[in-house]
């Protein structure tokens, strides 16, 4: 007797997987994403160095609100995509998690932060980046185990394509 172990993997392993990859993203990108917004608030204002005390502290407060609120809206994002069929999926994680910028750049405007020079294909990419604050990877977000599951997400997505799966993935268990 063979097994489909034996034979290789199969098409509901693929999508076991691509779930696996997809609840690790959001589970690390909801754990990730209100420390990072509250950096990148710090950052640009230590690099402006021109926020009083006062302002600094209200800026920080306003950063750790923003980093739940960027948290909230970004796994909600990604619940959205993970949800849809592989073949209407029409983003990646990475391009929902570069959309973080949004939260911080409104504490920093608040502040009264001008807006930072950036390279020209930054401001063609990311026009409303006004500090360049867009996470290149999803390790940029301060989690080294993120990076990887990109990679991963992207690998299963492929094998679920291969194998011609277009119906949902299978929720958790």
């Amino acid at each position: 007797m063979t097994s489909s172990r034996a034979e290789g993997p199969t098409a509901n392993d693929a999508a076991v997987r691509l779930q696996e990859a997809a609840d690790a993203i959001t589970a690390g990108v909801e754990r990730s994403l209100p420390g990072w917004v509250e950096r990148q608030v710090a950052r640009i204002l230590d690099a402006w160095g021109r926020a009083s005390g006062d302002d600094r502290r209200r800026a920080a407060d306003a950063a750790v609100r923003a980093g739940v609120a960027a948290a909230a809206r970004v796994t909600r994002e990604l619940a959205t995509l993970f949800a849809l069929d592989v073949l209407e999926q029409r983003a990646t994680p990475l391009e929902i998690v570069r959309t973080a910028y949004r939260e911080p750049t409104e504490v920093l405007r608040d502040a009264g932060v001008p807006s930072v020079v950036r390279e020209s294909f930054d401001e063609r990419a990311w026009p409303d980046d006004e500090y360049g604050l867009v996470p290149r990877t999803l390790g940029d977000l301060g989690d080294a185990e993120l990076g990887p599951l990109l990679l991963a997400w992207g690998m299963a997505k492929a094998a679920v394509l291969r194998e011609g799966r277009s119906t949902p993935l299978p929720g958790p268990e």
